[in-house]
């Protein structure tokens, strides 16, 4: 693996078109930000960075069970109010 400074993880668009194979070598180590009119544009990263980044942490029903909100006995009652008035 590649040690790379800070500084040498960004690229214009051209830059990383001409030096494709550098790019993915060094996005192995650290992320790399590929800028498009001197603005961020993509970020390229490993397949590793990305599964860690979007692996699913559990289900919902465990994300609600474990809640700190869970018995905390909120007032979630819907206002019943009739619909306005709209003249299309």
């Amino acid at each position: 693996m590649l040690s790379i400074p800070k500084e040498e993880t960004n690229w214009t668009v051209a830059r990383a078109k001409a030096r494709l194979s550098e790019v993915i070598e060094r996005a192995q180590a650290a992320p790399q930000t590929i800028t498009r009119n001197g603005k961020p544009s993509v970020v390229v990263v490993s397949v590793e960075e990305w599964q860690r980044k979007t692996a699913r942490k559990g289900t919902l029903a465990q994300f609600l069970l474990e809640s700190p909100l869970r018995g905390a006995d909120l007032d979630l009652e819907r206002l019943r109010d009739e619909p306005r008035d709209l003249s299309l």
